[in-house]
């Protein structure tokens, strides 16, 4: 069988190396694809969210699934398109892509369906947004409305903080058209924890709890970031709550967007605050976490070609999905300044030093023979081990191994 995976960073590199391991999959395409993905798949040079493009080359080449990934192309209605070309392909259609696509529409979901999550208003002027912030008092949270890399998020700590966030995503433009719109949000305490699941539009099927750090710097200070590292399991995610969050949350969300005529079919992230009042959703994506999916997919033990094709026909169901019980943790090296102003053609040096732990490549570019810099989040540094101090001093052990001009890293991961 061949396969197409649409993306270029550390999540796709994952999802290529677990697709690599099933014997059904010979071929695997990944568009654009990176300097690590070139060693599992042969990378082709069609942009993410080039739909064009990519229904041509599946028209071209005919692979028996197509798989895709970014926020981005979900949004654009790529899997739409594909579809309409008769093409298999993996992902929410458009209209489901949605949940993540607009954070209004992802809260006006939860409010009629009662799904738990922190209170909110929604504005487009600027001054009546400046004006609640005010009326609400600090701290609070300041989210553009559409898809912004993962950096659209302030939890501002003051009101002048928040009303400068409002000013800069309406007035200044900073994140678009995605920042045209803004929702503003009670600010919530209490542990946070990411969790995927298989979803065919009907049935759902959770993968093991995992926890992002998305700050930029050690002890969660800094810009917010794409994600800085990621460890699996949670300590937080007990059976109890796991059990909570099923009836309260993950199931009664799949049946909102059945009942919405939006049927999520893919992979869909369950972004949690465990608060004093129990579990509330702060975001839902559409797709695999990054770089959740590096420490998750690395605790696989089934084929996901199998996991996929079950989703596509509505089986899941049917699967039994098998996880090892190993711990994971994946650190993420980045360009110096990222998620600021960074340069790019770093040459990276002692991959080959590498003992404990698989690389995941997520900006990187093969120039003259040489693998170099070529994005904000470099490389995702991963490790497996029976318990997480275990997973966490490998994969720490090889960051250390690896070099490039002004690599940046946190030294916390899995800590907290």
């Amino acid at each position: 069988m061949k396969v197409l995976v649409i993306g270029s960073g550390g999540r796709e590199h994952a999802i290529c190396v677990s697709l690599a391991k099933s014997p059904k999959v010979d071929k695997i395409w990944c568009a654009p694809g990176n300097g690590g993905i070139a060693s599992v798949a042969e990378c082709v040079p069609v942009g993410a969210t080039d739909i064009e493009g990519v229904v041509a080359f599946a028209k071209e080449h005919k692979p028996d699934l197509v798989m895709v990934a970014p926020d981005d192309p979900l949004a654009l209605g790529m899997v739409d398109a594909l579809e309409a070309a008769g093409i298999r392909a993996f992902g929410p259609r458009a209209n489901a892509a949605v949940i993540e696509g607009s954070k209004s529409f992802a809260k006006d979901l939860m409010k009629k369906y009662g799904i738990p999550t922190a209170g909110y208003a929604v504005f487009e002027d600027s001054a009546a947004a400046v004006a609640y912030i005010h009326e609400q008092g600090a701290p609070i949270v300041v989210k553009a409305d559409g898809l912004a890399l993962g950096k659209g998020v302030t939890v501002a700590m003051t009101e002048e903080e928040a009303a400068a966030a409002v000013r800069d995503a309406i007035e200044g433009g900073s994140f678009g058209k995605a920042g045209a719109r803004v929702v503003i949000e009670e600010y919530l305490t209490g542990p946070e924890v990411s969790v995927l699941a298989f979803v065919d539009g009907k049935n759902l099927k959770t993968m093991p709890s995992a926890q992002d750090h998305k700050r930029a710097y050690d002890h969660d200070e800094g810009p917010n970031t794409g994600g800085m590292g990621a460890f699996s399991p949670s300590r937080f995610y007990t059976e109890a709550v796991a059990a909570e969050c099923m009836e309260t949350i993950f199931k009664p969300t799949v049946s909102a967007m059945a009942r919405e005529g939006r049927p999520f079919q893919g992979v869909l992230y369950f972004g949690l605050m465990l608060t004093p009042k129990g579990p509330r959703v702060i975001e839902y994506n559409a797709r695999f976490g990054d770089p959740e999916t590096q420490a998750v997919l690395s605790r696989l033990d089934s084929d996901l070609f199998d996991i996929m094709n079950a989703v596509i026909d509505g089986r899941l169901g049917e699967m039994d999905i098998r996880w090892k019980d190993d711990a994971a943790c994946c650190v993420v090296m980045a360009s110096g300044g990222y998620p600021k102003a960074y340069e790019k053609g770093k040459e990276i040096a002692g991959l080959d030093r590498v003992r404990d732990s698989f690389v995941y490549h997520a900006g990187t570019a093969l120039r003259d023979g040489k693998l170099v810099t070529n994005g904000g989040r470099v490389l995702g540094v991963t490790a497996t081990a029976p318990t997480l101090e275990d997973a966490i001093r490998k994969a720490y052990g090889d960051v250390r191994r690896i070099s490039f001009e002004d690599a940046h890293f946190r030294n916390d991961i899995g800590v907290k």
